[in-house]
């Protein structure tokens, strides 16, 4: 018990002569923050709120005090800088663009299109023929594109062809063919009819 005492009449003792070195400016300015600090706290019990005068305050007078003694206030020095940067973040804040830009609607149509129109190409033959348009446009972007729209690559979507396109592409060879049966009321027979068309020409 002794020996705390001792301590705390030396750290007293001790902060006095450092005290008597300081000026009266200094001292005056440290009785202001300590004072403010006291105003802060008595507001909200437990955590004390601050609005923008009491950091502009806090700002402006804590740089005047000794530089041991800013460590040891309400308001730190890196709780000024944080106030710092979140200002100019707020003030020159800029519009954060995440991953690549958005593709132009009519350049994805475009690509769709060319993709259901040539089953065979690939993404590349895909962007060259879009580069021949004027759209340069990534192999990549145009695997995204295709993707979002359920479109398979090149050799499955060359294979997965639907009844209407596999019709239409082999029209000129096929024949369409029908059997059926007509009976004649007046003469009362059953006549049978065997009709072929071409469905190219139809």
């Amino acid at each position: 018990m002794s020996l705390r005492l001792l301590y705390l009449i030396f750290m007293g003792v001790t902060g006095w002569l450092l005290l008597l070195g300081r000026s009266s400016a200094s001292k005056d300015v440290e009785l202001l923050v300590l004072r403010h600090e006291v105003a802060v706290l008595r507001r909200t019990n437990p955590k004390p709120r601050m609005d923008w005068a009491d950091r502009a305050l806090f700002a402006a007078m804590i740089r005047l005090l000794p530089k041991p003694l800013r460590a040891h206030r309400l308001v730190t020095p890196g709780t000024i800088l944080r106030w710092h940067r979140r200002l100019i973040a707020k003030k020159w804040a800029y519009p954060h663009r995440i991953g690549r830009p958005p593709i132009d609607h009519d350049v994805a149509v475009l690509i769709e299109r060319v993709a259901k129109e040539n089953h065979t190409w690939g993404y590349q033959g895909i962007q060259g023929d879009l580069l021949k348009l004027g759209h340069r446009v990534g192999a990549s972007t145009i695997r995204r594109v295709l993707q979002r729209l359920r479109i398979p690559p090149a050799p499955i979507r060359y294979t997965d062809t639907t009844w209407r396109q596999f019709l239409r592409t082999q029209a000129s060879t096929m024949l369409a063919c029908d059997f059926f049966h007509a009976d004649c009321a007046i003469t009362l027979k059953r006549v049978y009819v065997f009709f072929v068309l071409e469905v190219g020409s139809r």
